[in-house]
C-alpha cells in the first residue's frame, strides 16, 4: 500500500523512492524480520498454550527425537506467514496480479497444512488428514493458479516451457501447461514439506530459494535486465522480488526461534505454503527448470523418500536407513548440527549453481 505514496512524489520528493522495487524490498525485509521478532515470543507462548503436549513425535523415527523434541509446539509457519502477508501488503504494489496469485497460494497452502497440523495435535498422531484429500486439494489450487499465470501474460509464451542456457529453445505447452505448472507447484510444497525435520534444516534453504528467485524475479521482470542477459522478459514478475523479500526477513526472525534446540517448529503450516509460494514464482517467471537446481536439496529429500517407497514395495528392501535422506545420516551416526550445517552448504552451492544459468545462454 505504501507504493501508492510514490503518486504524490512530485510534491514530496523523496517518496520517489517508493517507485522502486530494490527499496521495497529491502523495506518488505526489515519489516517482516521486525513483526517476527516483535510477536515471535507471543506466539509461542499462545502456540504452547492450546497444544498442551506439543507436536507428536514419530515413534518410527530416530529415537532421540523421543527425548530431544518432545513437547515442542508446532505452527510455527503462522509466524512467518503473517510476518510476510503483512510486509508484503505494506510494501508491493497492489496493482499486480502476479503478487495476488503467490499470495493466494501461498495462504491456501498454508490453511491445508494448518489443517493437517491441527489435527496431528489434537489427535496426538503424527498421522494428519488423509493424504490423497490433501494433494487433490493442493492440485487444485495449484491449477487455479497456473490457469490464471497464463492468462495474464502473452501467449503463446505464458503458457510454454522455457530451458536453461537456451533462449531460443521454448517449448509450447499449451494447456498441459496447468497441469505442468500444478506438479512444479504441489512438489515444490510437499518437497519443502519432506525437508522440514531437524532444526533449521528447511528454513535456511528457503531463504536461500527465495533470495534466489527474488533476484530472477527482478531481472526477468526488467527488461533492460533481461534483455542484457538473454533471459525471457516476463512483464510484472519483477514485483515478485518484494514478496520474496519479505520471506527472506520473516524467515530470518523464525530461524531465531527455530535454531537448535528449537523453540517452536515450522510444521505443514509454514513448510507447504513457503514450498507452494518458491513453485509459483518459479512458474511465474518461467524459472521452472532452474528451480529443480536452485532448490535441489529439497529435490533431493522427496527423491529419497520416493526410492526408499518404491525400492520397499518391490523388492521389500530399503535403499537407505531411513527417508527422508537427512533421518539416514542420523542413522549414520551424524549429529544434527552436522547435518544442517553440511545442507545448508550444498543449498548455497546449488544456488549459486542455478543463478549461474542466467548467464550462461
Amino acid at each position: 500500500m505504501l507504493y501508492w505514496l510514490s503518486a504524490f512524489s512530485d510534491t514530496i520528493g523523496p517518496l520517489n523512492v517508493l517507485r522502486y522495487i530494490t527499496f521495497r524490498t529491502g523495506g518488505a525485509m526489515f519489516t517482516a524480520l521486525v513483526f517476527v521478532f516483535l510477536f515471535g515470543h507471543s506466539i509461542i507462548d499462545l502456540l504452547r498454550l492450546k497444544q498442551g503436549k506439543g507436536q507428536p513425535i514419530r515413534s518410527d523415527g530416530p529415537q532421540s527425537h523421543l527425548v530431544t523434541k518432545k513437547g515442542t509446539p508446532t505452527m510455527g509457519g503462522l509466524m512467518i506467514l503473517f510476518g510476510a502477508v503483512v510486509s508484503t501488503v505494506l510494501w508491493a504494489n497492489p496493482a499486480n496480479r502476479y503478487v495476488w496469485i503467490v499470495l493466494g497460494v501461498t495462504l491456501t497452502f498454508g490453511a491445508i497444512g494448518f489443517y493437517d497440523d491441527y489435527l496431528k495435535v489434537t489427535k496426538q498422531t503424527h498421522a494428519g488428514f488423509s493424504g490423497k484429500l490433501r494433494m487433490v486439494l493442493e492440485a487444485l489450487i495449484a491449477a487455479a493458479a497456473c490457469y490464471a499465470i497464463a492468462s495474464i501474460g502473452r501467449q503463446p509464451f505464458a503458457s510454454s516451457l522455457t530451458f536453461p542456457f537456451f533462449k531460443e529453445l521454448v517449448l509450447p505447452l499449451g494447456w498441459l501447461f496447468i497441469v505442468f505448472g500444478a506438479f512444479i507447484i504441489v512438489g515444490a510444497g510437499n518437497a519443502v514439506n519432506l525437508t522440514d525435520g531437524l532444526d533449521g534444516l528447511a528454513i535456511v534453504p528457503v531463504i536461500i530459494v527465495a533470495l534466489s528467485f527474488g533476484f530472477i524475479s527482478y531481472l526477468t521482470g526488467n527488461s533492460f535486465f533481461a534483455d542484457y542477459l538473454n533471459i525471457h522478459y516476463v512483464a510484472g514478475t519483477g514485483e515478485l522480488a518484494v514478496l520474496c523479500g519479505a520471506v527472506i526477513g520473516a524467515g530470518l526472525g523464525f530461524l531465531w526461534f527455530n535454531a537448535p534446540p528449537a523453540s517452536i517448529f515450522m510444521g505443514d503450516t509454514g513448510s507447504l505454503a513457503l514450498g507452494g509460494m518458491i513453485g509459483t514464482i518459479a512458474v511465474a517467471t518461467k524459472h521452472e527448470i532452474v528451480l529443480a537446481v536452485v532448490g535441489g536439496l529439497f529435490v533431493l529429500e522427496a527423491v529419497s523418500v520416493i526410492v526408499q517407497v518404491v525400492s520397499f514395495k518391490l523388492t521389500g528392501k530399503r535403499v537407505f536407513r531411513m527417508a527422508p535422506i537427512h533421518h539416514h545420516f542420523e542413522q549414520l551416526g551424524w549429529t544434527e548440527p552436522q547435518i544442517v550445517i553440511r545442507f545448508w552448504i550444498v543449498s548455497v552451492v546449488l544456488a549459486l549453481v542455478g543463478l549461474s544459468t542466467l548467464k550462461l545462454r
